[in-house]
């Protein structure tokens, strides 16, 4: 299973119909036929042409002179990528069943497309509550490998993780939307300074490194989501106090 996306070069015609672009290929395989979204749009792939010749696909790495359906044709621009889905949308059970199988990323549709796909469909409150739900677990393992596939340290990805994760707690409550408990001892534990250590290079941070600075402000990026937890959290806990004190040295931070 792969999830195409085409990035646009040049738009050489247009009208109300459609029109012919150049674009390359950015991720899965493009096929005559597909439907690419623009917003709320939609294009229709109706032939692809590459060196003077018609084809019925091209894969990722590869240009080619594409036809599409659609009076968006005449608005889209260089360098905007256009996402394929089918023409009813994604299939919600057919993603979980895929990602279920753990597979290698040289396998996996580009991991921030899937990111953005079911970040959408988690937050469409036309959807029933159970759905979203699901939406949003998928949403979580993508972001798991877009981390993966880019490489990030963990300070550096957790604000991601924990904006997905704390929408969850929040929609679905503690239990189906996940334990926020575990989530904040997760996001505590990637800190490696106490707050006033933090308050004290963070009131003297324009003579440090740049890398300390950097440090610093990746922490600062984790206290909104621990404040978020805070009210799920037990009154007087370890966990509240430290939420609490990060809190209070926060605007201290660069």
């Amino acid at each position: 299973m792969s999830i195409a996306e085409l990035q646009v070069y040049s738009v050489e015609e247009a009208d109300v119909t459609g029109g012919v672009c150049v674009v390359r290929c950015v991720g899965g395989t493009a096929r005559a036929g597909q439907v690419y979204a623009v917003g709320e749009s939609r294009l229709g792939l109706r032939r692809i042409e590459r060196h003077g010749r018609p084809v019925g696909s091209f894969g990722a790495g590869h240009t080619a002179r594409v036809h599409f359906t659609g009076a968006m044709v005449a608005l889209l621009s260089r360098g905007q990528v256009l996402t394929a889905v089918p023409p009813a949308g994604h299939a919600l059970a057919d993603l979980e069943a895929w990602l279920a199988t753990g597979p290698p990323l040289d396998d996996e549709p580009q991991p921030r497309t899937l990111r953005v796909l079911a970040g959408v469909r988690m937050r469409d409150d036309r959807l029933p509550d159970a759905v979203r739900l699901r939406w949003g677990r998928v949403a979580l393992a993508a972001t798991h490998r877009c981390a993966r596939a880019e490489a990030l340290p963990d300070l550096v990805r957790a604000p991601e993780l924990a904006c997905v994760q704390v929408y969850l707690i929040e929609q679905f409550g503690p239990g189906p939307g996940g334990d926020p408990a575990e989530l904040c001892g997760t996001l505590l534990a990637l800190i490696d300074l106490s707050p006033e250590q933090a308050a004290a290079q963070g009131g003297a941070w324009r003579d440090l490194p740049h890398h300390r600075i950097r440090h610093l402000r990746r922490i600062k990026g984790l206290i909104p989501w621990l404040a978020a937890l805070r009210p799920h959290l037990a009154a007087g806990s370890p966990q509240a106090t430290r939420v609490d004190a990060w809190t209070r040295v926060r605007n201290l931070l660069p």
